[in-house]
Order: structure tokens, then sequence, then C-alpha cells
């Protein structure tokens, strides 16, 4: 996979002989409004990825979003690279297909760049989201393989509305089971990663694969442990003259990694693109950090949502 060498502008080839700007704009962000006004900022300040879901119940915003942008003039399509994702509900391969063209009529696009199965996990075909018994268990669905799924988003290329595919929320077994089945190899394989969770084994398999591994929570989350007040993480910072986030940035996408990153705030966004290479020590201090932490369980349920622990959860409450 060849790069590009400043880290804001770096694309990374996939294994299609397409490639992926290693710094993507992700769009998990609750209220619509939000969504529409943060992906344009995104799109004025330089970002060309875009990660969305039909999870995220957003992508018509982002849609909107995109098409007011291409209509200035000023960005065309084939300067995007846009991914989304195929939700759990969905995993039937009949239900493949009709998921995938739901969420191109919301994006307002005739084709994306990349699909990703959001989660390993099948839940119960239907229209809900989250279905649950009378209890509030998750009801899954064992009717369906992670092979068979596999198979029907490997049609979707296909038939050329899309152009790559790959996985996402899954664990170094499930990547090397789709890898044994797959007439179509993932393109990318988009996880949690970040200095707190760096996952070298991942990384170092999806590198000698010819797999992108994208990262996603470079910047850790708000809840405890609070990476961007790591103390090795806020040394670099003032020692490079850098904010914490930049840091965090800057060590993903020099390690090889391709990232997203969120915000609402349209200085935060261009602040993300102002990015430079790290010394050698830096990304070796980085490295040593021993803390471990996963923010997001998605990849033990297949049910989303970053997960405070105890401790977060009684300092929000007594807010």
């Amino acid at each position: 996979m060849t790069e590009q060498n400043e880290p804001a502008h770096k694309e990374i080839s996939m294994n299609n002989g397409r490639s992926i700007p290693a710094l993507g704009f992700g769009t998990l962000i609750p209220d619509l409004a939000d969504t529409l006004r943060a992906t344009k900022s995104a799109l004025q300040a330089g970002f060309r990825q875009f990660d969305c879901s039909e999870r995220y119940r957003n992508e018509q915003a982002v849609g909107e979003a995109i098409q007011a942008v291409l209509q200035e003039g000023k960005v065309r399509r084939d300067d995007l690279f846009i991914a989304t994702k195929l939700w759990n509900n969905n995993h039937r391969p009949e239900r493949v297909k009709p998921a995938f063209e739901a969420s191109l009529a919301r994006l307002r696009l005739d084709y994306v760049d990349l699909y990703l199965m959001h989660t390993p996990f099948a839940f119960r075909p239907g229209d809900d989201q989250d279905p649950q018994d009378e209890n509030g268990k998750t009801l899954y669905d064992d009717g369906v393989t992670l092979s068979e799924t596999w198979a029907a988003m490997e049609r979707l290329v296909d038939e050329g509305k899309c152009r790559a595919i790959g996985l996402s929320d899954v664990d170094l077994a499930q990547v090397t089971e789709i890898n044994r089945s797959a007439r179509i190899r993932p393109a990318v394989v988009h996880v949690e990663a970040h200095p707190y969770l760096p996952q070298w084994e991942l990384l170092e398999a999806c590198k000698q694969g010819g797999m992108v591994f994208q990262a996603f929570a470079v910047l850790g989350h708000s809840f405890e442990p609070r990476l961007l007040e790591d103390e090795v993480i806020k040394k670099i910072a003032a020692a490079v003259g850098k904010t914490a986030a930049q840091v965090c940035i800057a060590w993903a996408l020099q390690r090889g990694t391709a990232i997203l990153t969120t915000s609402t705030n349209p200085d935060h966004i261009r602040e993300s693109l102002d990015v430079s290479p790290l010394p050698e020590g830096a990304m070796e201090a980085i490295k040593g950090i021993t803390t471990r932490y996963r923010f997001n369980k998605v990849v033990e349920t297949g049910l989303p949502g970053f997960i405070p622990r105890e401790a977060d959860r009684k300092r929000a409450a007594a807010e």
C-alpha cells in the first residue's frame, strides 16, 4: 500500500486498486441539524472521507450536506470517499441489497466508495434495529452466517454501486474467518483504536493481508480514563506545540492507519487537519503507554455504545 507523506493529506492504497484518504470524518452525531452543519463544515475545511451508517439514522442529513457542497462546484463527487454500513438486522442475504439501496437513496448518491458490515452480529431480521424479547434481551439471528452476509455484500461490488467492502467492530479471528471464504477480500477493517487500545496484532495482520486498518475513537472518550489528559500525551503536545488531540491524530496516521474523527465544533474540525509528523521519540513514548481500555463494547455483543465505568456514571448522575 502506498501513502502520501503529509499526515492530513495522506492517502492509503486499498486492495481494489483505489485509495482512501487516511483522515476521515465520522458522522455519528445524534442531532440531525448538528449532522448537517458539521458535515458541511468538514467538507469546507477539507475533509474528503466520510463515514456513515444506516444505524446512525442521519444519512439523509449527511446526503443533504454533501449535495449542498457539490452544488457549489468547489468539490466534485470523485474527490470524495463516502462509506456507509449495513446494520445487524439486515444480515440475511435477501435483506442486504435493499438495505444498501436505502442507504444510497438517503445519501442521495449513485454509489458509495465503501460498504462495511457494521458488526459481525446478526439480529433478528425486520424493521426494528434493536429487536428484544419481553425481558429486554437482544434477539439474535442464528439463521445466517458471517460468510453468507459477506457473499451478499460481494454481489454489491459486482453490480458496481459499491466500490469496496469491509468489516467493522471485529476481532482478528473474525477477519481471518472472512478471508478464508471471501471471493472479494475486505478492503478495510474498521475498529476502535487509540494509545489505550493500539491493537498492534490486528494492525500487523491487516498490513500483511493488504487490508487498510481504520481506527475510530482515536481521541478516546470524554469519560475516564481520559486519553487527552494522559501525562505522556500532554507532555508531547507541549513539546511539539500541538494539542493533545492533534498528537493522537498524528500518532495514528504515522503508524499507518486510516482514522476517523468527529466534532460539531468548526474550530475543532479544522484543528484535526492541522497535524504534523511526530518525532520518533514521541512515537516510542506513546507506544510505551501501558493503560489499556476499550471504550466501546460493541465487539462483544453487537450492541452499540460507548459505555463508561461505574465511577463515570455516578459522577454524571451527581452533575
